[in-house]
């Protein structure tokens, strides 16, 4: 059953948000384009319909700019009562849709109406059921395979497969395991040129506020294990467990500091001739460390497989040891804007070049 109801608010001057503290480099400006509970991953239909999932609050959203002037001014609420529905994927005129032991379609999606019904069908019901990690990534790549993470279910533990990997379906539905050995990859990308996927991890917690860093991973082949849960970061052994005679795991491409919960990433479009790639990853932000870090969007530069500068591209979520913000997935727009969500604001930002 699909709910429905106007967005009457004036996002971009939303008061209640201290939108004016957030720093962006020169000629960029960001607003409130839309706002639903608790919103998680993005997806954008080729019609400029805007799709979101959630976590905690177990819903699907689309949002609708009628008037083609960057902001939804319509919510359509598309599933209600998931169980952590945040990952979300769009393809042909179709939904996926993550939970935590399957995956649902939600077919010949648009045009949407308020009035209209979508049923979702079970595409895959053969994953694990364990919450803890359990919500997933979900995106197409570019052999139209449905890739997503399986976290592991744990802060360190020894878990069997496909536990603690990042894993994809095929177009016929089988399911195989494209790297292992990861703690939780909750963001994933393309390099646009190499078709080299890169992930985020987020490292284990209750080593202290320092280590082990969250990590930036390039998967060159599929298979590869990245060290969880024997390895941390650079190398830093996990005592708790002894690691195979012959384990052999592939080091982080780069290392992002520990705790700040690198979640969703995108690379950004650039010119041909450009010889590096924009990435830009948002920190979700810490919730165990003395000092807190994160909450931000952070820009790296890429050649050649090689991370040469990390700095940040938005910032101010956080200020002091109190945040009002925490960004979660982020995505290009068909003109070029950047769409941002914020499951703890329950919105989500547009960000654009003036």
């Amino acid at each position: 059953m699909i709910s429905t109801f106007i967005l009457l608010a004036s996002f971009s001057n939303n008061h209640m948000l201290p939108i004016e503290t957030l720093t962006l480099p020169p000629k960029y400006s960001i607003k409130v384009v839309a706002q639903a509970d608790n919103v998680r991953q993005l997806a954008l239909a080729p019609d400029g319909t805007l799709f979101a999932g959630s976590r905690s609050n177990g819903s699907v959203y689309a949002f609708i700019d009628q008037d083609k002037d960057g902001v939804y001014e319509q919510t359509i609420t598309l599933a209600h009562h998931l169980n952590m529905p945040s990952g979300i994927a769009f393809s042909g005129n179709d939904l996926y849709v993550a939970e935590v032991s399957r995956i649902l379609k939600f077919s010949q999606v648009l045009p949407l109406t308020p009035n209209v019904k979508l049923a979702p069908e079970t595409y895959f019901d053969k994953l694990p059921n364990k919450r803890h990690h359990g919500w997933k990534y979900l995106k197409f790549g570019p052999d139209q395979s449905l890739y997503f993470n399986i976290g592991a279910p744990c802060n360190t533990c020894l878990s069997e497969p496909p536990y603690a990997s990042i894993a994809k379906l095929d177009t016929q539905k089988r399911l195989s395991i494209v790297a292992k050995g990861v703690r939780n990859s909750v963001g994933f990308a393309w390099d646009p040129k190499t078709e080299h996927l890169w992930f985020t991890d987020n490292g284990r917690d209750y080593l202290g506020d320092d280590i082990p860093s969250d990590e930036l991973n390039r998967v060159d082949k599929t298979g590869l294990h990245f060290g969880f849960p024997f390895m941390h970061g650079n190398n830093l052994p996990e005592s708790t467990f002894s690691p195979p005679e012959d384990g052999k795991y592939t080091l982080p491409a780069y290392l992002l500091g520990a705790h700040v919960a690198p979640l969703g990433m995108t690379f950004i479009h650039q010119e041909p001739s450009s010889k590096q790639q924009s990435l830009l990853i948002a920190e979700h932000g810490s919730w165990n460390r003395s000092q807190k870090v994160g909450y931000r969007i952070v820009k790296l530069q890429i050649e050649g497989g090689k991370v040469t500068s990390h700095q940040p591209f938005i910032s101010g979520w956080l200020k002091g040891e109190k945040h009002w913000g925490r960004p979660n997935d982020i995505i290009e727009d068909r003109d070029g804007s950047l769409l941002i969500s914020d499951d703890f604001a329950g919105v989500i930002y547009r960000v654009s070049l003036q």
